[in-house]
């Protein structure tokens, strides 16, 4: 979750806003980020992390899923890990 808001901070920059929930469902643990993006362009910033695809892996590695992806006025994130260990 920190990294997903880092991202809403860094590329949806001052003015947006944040909405984060994590709430446990059956055996999985959901996180879902959103954030609204100010009108005017974000300046091009350089990458200082692992982004969405270290996001990503990380979660598979755990057995869990991750979605992200533009929503009509902002960006999505959205996980689901097992709260059980695989064997």
């Amino acid at each position: 979750m920190q990294e997903a808001l880092t991202n809403a901070l860094k590329h949806a920059g001052r003015g947006s806003s944040v909405a984060a929930s994590v709430a446990v469902s059956d055996d999985r643990l959901l996180i879902d980020v959103t954030n609204t993006v100010r009108p005017e362009p974000t300046p091009d910033l350089p990458p200082s992390g692992h982004g969405l695809t270290g996001m990503r892996e990380r979660v598979e590695v755990l057995g869990g899923t991750l979605a992200a992806g533009p929503t009509g006025n902002g960006r999505q994130l959205s996980a689901a890990l097992p709260l059980a260990v695989r064997p």
